[in-house]
């Protein structure tokens, strides 16, 4: 009986270490820390490239501002926005202004001119018959006075008096006449001013009208005058383009334009339609400055970009001023180690990518080389088919246990 109970007091104790082993084991496993979760990257090799995007406008290289010559009166331009024209057609006509009207006082002083004018006119042409009379007279004389020289009557200083006599009348004569004409001039003159003065434009056919010719073979861009009506010289009036000549101006910011070379290629999207070649012509050597939505100074250059020679966007319907997407292609190759950008970190001073080796967080410093949005160059320390931990939080440590999903 002793030997029996011995042993239920053994069974017991051997019991209550079990559950009390087991119950450690549990509490020991309940506070062990879990793997942490986190999401994994592979590193691979593919084509990589290296690109700047911006918005840019399309405009015309050249472009021709007809204005008035001289000022007059326009006629009504019938051309309309997009209109095409060859290089010699008509484009507008300008004729004279039309005379201001005359007020009742101005008109009555007007009249007053001209029937001063016309007496004035009168008397210049008794002037001319006295001078006239006075001719042949004094022409006469010398005659006479010629042939009683020719018979010795008279003496040589008698006719040269009288022929210094006719001279003179001849020589009134003439002022006479040219009295006359200005006389009649002035009449035409008080005439005109009466008459064409009234305020009102002159029919058709009646005045000389200036033509003005397209000098290019293009399309109407901007008509600033339509309607009919006086024009200073030098006011535009119409505004003319090639289609042929259309390009596109992108403003980079600095840090990014003098990355770009002319000739570099350029994809163009985002206007409404597939994706279109074109290629860098020129950087401008000249910057300015342009304030970002959030309020922030930026110093932006233009970029002037061509389409490709097999694109005519005239076709594809672009004119001038469109928005389109320009993407620079920087470098580019089909054959580069790379992982994700949100992969990478700061550590002491240097980059650095936590990697996952037997479960564990393991973090390695690399070097790295072009970066492209989302996807980074790896030049070091890293090989294709390697994991890394994307998007590292402050749990993931060196050496802490993860567990990795893709």
């Amino acid at each position: 009986m002793t030997t029996n109970k011995n042993a239920s007091r053994v069974i017991k104790r051997l019991g209550i270490i079990a559950l009390g082993l087991a119950i450690i084991g549990a509490l020991a496993w309940a506070l062990w820390p879990a793997p942490v979760s986190v999401s994994s990257a592979t590193v691979q090799r593919g084509p990589f490239s290296e690109t700047v995007t911006e918005e840019g406008r399309t405009r015309l290289r050249d472009t021709w501002n007809i204005s008035a010559p001289i000022a007059g009166y326009l006629q009504r331009v019938n051309l309309e926005v997009g209109d095409a024209v060859t290089e010699g057609d008509i484009l507008f006509h300008l004729e004279p202004n039309p005379a201001p009207a005359l007020d009742a006082r101005s008109r009555q002083q007007a009249e007053d001119n001209l029937q001063a004018a016309q007496a004035r006119w009168h008397a210049s042409q008794a002037n001319l018959e006295t001078a006239r009379a006075d001719r042949r007279f004094a022409e006469a004389e010398y005659q006479r006075y010629r042939q009683l020289h020719d018979r010795n009557l008279v003496s040589t200083a008698d006719l040269e008096h009288r022929q210094n006599q006719r001279d003179r009348q001849r020589a009134l004569e003439n002022s006479a006449a040219s009295s006359v004409e200005v006389s009649r001039f002035e009449v035409e003159a008080a005439r005109a001013m009466l008459e064409i003065a009234s305020g009102q434009r002159s029919q058709p056919n009646e005045t000389p009208e200036l033509a003005i010719r397209a000098p290019i073979s293009g399309l109407i861009l901007t008509r600033h005058r339509c309607c009919e009506g006086s024009v200073v010289a030098g006011e535009p009036i119409l505004e003319l383009g090639r289609p042929a000549d259309l390009e596109v101006q992108v403003d980079l910011l600095s840090m990014d334009a003098v990355r770009l070379r002319p000739g570099m290629p350029v994809r163009f999207s985002g206007w409404g339609g597939d994706i279109l070649q074109g290629v860098v012509r020129r950087v401008e050597p000249a910057g300015f400055t342009r304030i970002s939505a959030l309020g922030v100074d930026e110093q932006r250059v233009p970029v002037i970009v061509d389409f490709s020679e097999a694109v005519d966007p005239a076709d594809l319907g672009l004119g001038k001023g469109f928005r389109i997407d320009a993407e620079f292609l920087i470098w580019e190759d089909d054959d580069v180690l790379q992982i994700p950008t949100s992969a990478l970190f700061r550590y002491q001073g240097e980059w650095a990518v936590f990697m996952i080796e037997e479960g564990r967080a393991v973090r390695r410093n690399l070097e790295i080389g072009r970066r492209q949005g989302m996807v980074t160059q790896v030049l070091s320390q890293l090989e294709e088919g390697e994991s890394v931990i994307n998007h590292p939080g402050e749990q993931v440590a060196d050496g802490v246990r993860v567990s990795a999903r893709e």
